[in-house]
């Protein structure tokens, strides 16, 4: 049935057709200077200040790169320095510690020696004393047994 409809409807060209075609191309030169003419001169100016920017955006990060790099550099020796200054305090630390420890060596070294010495000099007085000791004992045994026979 709705194929019928189609067969039924004929479009024959009349003159309604040239009106309907001057209509549209009046509709298009209206269209053209109200609307496409200024939207297209916009987009252009867009675009132009589009390609001036881009330069003015490569300048910038040109700009941005170097100084990137300028403070990257002066990271890079800061922190050389740093550990330059490390190192030194480190080895300064290392100094004074070998330095200490080679003073405790050396008292250590007298403390031991001189009691060492007092050691060997208590030995002797009491070598002595023990001498005598045996030496009196010796004469008091001897003479207990002489007076015994």
């Amino acid at each position: 049935m709705f194929l019928l409809a189609f067969q039924e409807v004929r479009l024959v060209p009349d003159g309604t057709l040239i009106i309907h075609i001057a209509l549209i191309l009046i509709m298009i030169w209206v269209l053209n200077r109200t609307l496409f003419r200024p939207v297209n001169r916009i987009i252009e100016a867009r675009e132009r200040n589009k390609g001036g920017h881009s330069s003015e955006a490569q300048e910038i990060l040109k700009n941005v790169g170097e100084k990137q790099s300028r403070i990257e550099a002066a990271m890079l020796e800061a922190r050389s320095e740093g550990y330059e200054l490390i190192e030194r305090e480190r080895a300064q630390a290392v100094a004074v510690r070998q330095q200490k420890i080679g003073a405790v060596k050396e008292e250590v070294a007298e403390l031991t020696a001189r009691e060492n010495a007092e050691l060997a000099r208590q030995t002797e007085q009491t070598r002595a004393t023990l001498a005598a000791e045996a030496e009196r004992m010796a004469e008091r045994i001897s003479s207990s047994i002489l007076k015994r026979a």
